[in-house]
């Protein structure tokens, strides 16, 4: 997909109205739907489980990018590829076996992807960076909507978007947290492909304009490096 793949986050919208957020993501222009995935463990939060990634299947034709902030992923991954998810990123720091789990997402039909918390560096990832379809870098501690973006990880973002060129990769490149209006330019400067938004979106009285927001700074980001 060309220009920036707009994300917004389930997670900010009315839960006894998730078929209107939906549409909503949709009437927007929005490119995918982002779902946390949160177990009040790996992360201070409870959300949702595969049936509700299943019951939102059939209502949008949007990809379904999941995102598993729990312990213990590979436990999970068989029964959120088979309810319907396009992307299946699971934490670094929750599995041990990484490079095993990455090969069972793909061998399930979804696209692995892999996430950092902002206390890991990329470092620590690297070696997966062939083998996923997505990097998702958590740009604030995760488990709570609404938090303001940590400045440090768009080093990391950019860290990436280097490593990824130098190398030939094909990874997209995720950012996930206090991406608003006023860190849109910041944020797509990185080289990042895919920006996840939740209060940003559910929260603004034209969801449509954060939407053309994202890409516009996105067309900035690549004049910028024309």
């Amino acid at each position: 997909m060309e220009g920036m793949i707009v994300a917004p986050s389930l997670l900010s919208a009315d839960f006894a109205d998730v078929a209107g957020g939906l549409a909503l993501m949709e009437r927007s222009g929005a490119d995918w739907a982002h779902l946390d995935v949160m177990d009040g463990r790996f992360v201070p939060n409870l959300t949702f489980g595969p049936k509700m990634v299943a019951d939102i299947r059939p209502r949008t034709k949007l990809p379904l990018d999941v995102h598993l902030m729990t312990e213990s992923p590979e436990s999970l991954v068989e029964d959120f590829a088979k309810a319907g998810a396009d992307y299946l990123t699971f934490h670094l720091e929750a599995s041990v076996h990484a490079h095993r789990l990455v090969q069972r997402i793909r061998g399930l039909g979804a696209k692995p992807g892999i996430s950092i918390v902002p206390s890991t560096p990329v470092s620590a990832l690297e070696e997966l960076l062939p083998l996923v379809d997505l990097v998702l870098v958590m740009t604030v501690n995760p488990g709570f909507g609404g938090q303001s973006l940590i400045p440090a990880c768009l080093d990391k973002a950019r860290r990436l978007a280097r490593l990824r060129e130098e190398r030939g990769l094909g990874f997209l490149l995720s950012l996930d947290g206090g991406i608003n209006e006023s860190t849109l330019d910041a944020a797509a400067a990185t080289g990042a492909e895919v920006l996840v938004m939740g209060s940003a979106f559910f929260g603004a009285k034209d969801p449509a304009a954060a939407v053309r927001a994202a890409r516009a700074a996105a067309a900035r980001a690549a004049e910028s490096r024309a």
